[in-house]
């Protein structure tokens, strides 16, 4: 079990996060480039040290301000695997791994021999002595990997593994790392900017902006009701802030929507895009929701055009390729949007 509260200023950074992790779950934790991730991590690690809060593995305290309590990075239960993974180019992928075990204090020819084992369990064995120049970026996050694994960690730390990767590499070893990832019985936690790295990952997200928790919860949770702009473009949805009554949503600039759930109070309301209807006049029928806005962007995402609309409610719509040109949709154009109450979900803020 890792309990985690980490409260430090590093240059325009005011971090004070607390997570909790326990052995058996992946955590991935999301945000923003400069949120605090990677500074989070480290921290753990105990490469940065803590203004304020304490880290525990296992009811053993790692580190604790106000007692006065910092390990060493290399007396703490943790295994890290970098961003750009820190491998020695001089030294082979066995001595690599070797080298995190030797800094613990095991004898040369046992880590050897462990580094061998490991290296073999990650499908390495043939490349033990290649050095990390001649290895591939998957076969080297493999290499960081052993080594974080070694040393028999409590807890792995993985810090945006598959920034380093090729676009075309990433799916594979995504999996693969997947795969290993669920042999380790302890604590893991996986940061990342990349929504779709954190989903396939993880059991449990911890969202991070600005160097708080925003939002945490099941993958299922926080992308059907995010509680942040940045959570609502990563998932590519509207979504508004408000204040609901009686089923209608007063939100910013005076604009007002019909919602056909009840919840009364400061409010979230998420619109998918695809539920946002385009006009070239005033509908008639249904809809509850009915205003005009003109056309700010078109955005082609293969067979979907995602539609920016200004106005009295700024909006992303998204329609067909066949829809852009029967509705003659252009950059600057007016147009009418609609909305059924049925198709916004409505939430407590």
């Amino acid at each position: 079990m890792l309990a985690a509260r980490v409260a430090l200023r590093l240059g325009t950074l005011d971090l004070d996060v607390t997570i909790d992790a326990a052995p058996g779950e992946i955590v991935a934790v999301l945000g923003p480039n400069g949120a605090g991730k990677s500074t989070f991590l480290r921290a753990v690690a105990g490469l940065v040290p803590l203004d304020r809060g304490r880290v525990e593995v296992d009811a053993v305290v790692l580190e604790d301000v106000a007692l006065r309590i910092h390990l060493p990075p290399e007396r703490r239960p943790i295994g890290v695997v970098f961003q750009d993974y820190l491998l020695f180019p001089h030294l082979s992928a066995l001595e690599n791994v070797a080298f995190g075990l030797r800094a613990r204090g095991v004898a040369a020819r046992d880590a050897r021999v462990r580094a061998g084992s490991w290296l073999d369990r990650l499908g390495l064995s043939e490349h033990a002595n290649a050095r990390p120049g001649a290895l591939s970026g998957g076969q080297a996050q493999k290499v960081a990997l052993a080594r974080a694994l070694a040393i028999d960690p409590r807890v792995l730390l993985l810090d945006e593994p598959l920034a380093a990767l090729d676009a075309s590499a990433r799916g594979s070893v995504r999996r693969d790392l997947k795969r290993h990832l669920a042999s380790f019985a302890g604590v893991r936690i996986v940061i990342t900017h990349d929504p779709l790295e954190a989903l396939a990952l993880a059991d449990r997200l911890v969202i991070l902006e600005g160097g708080r928790v925003i939002q945490t919860g099941s993958p299922a949770a926080v992308t059907q009701r995010p509680r942040s702009r940045y959570i609502a473009d990563l998932v590519g949805v509207n979504l508004l802030r408000g204040t609901s009554a009686a089923g209608q949503v007063a939100v910013a600039g005076g604009a007002s929507l019909q919602s056909a759930d009840a919840v009364d109070g400061e409010v979230f309301a998420v619109i998918h895009p695809r539920a946002v209807a385009l006009h070239r006049a005033r509908p008639e029928g249904s809809p509850r929701n009915v205003w005009r806005g003109r056309t700010s962007a078109l955005d082609y995402q293969g067979d979907r055009v995602r539609v920016g609309v200004e106005g009295e409610m700024p909006i992303i719509a998204e329609v067909t390729p066949a829809a852009v040109r029967e509705l003659d949709l252009a950059e600057g154009g007016e147009i009418w949007v609609s909305v059924k109450a049925t198709e916004i979900t409505v939430y407590p803020a």
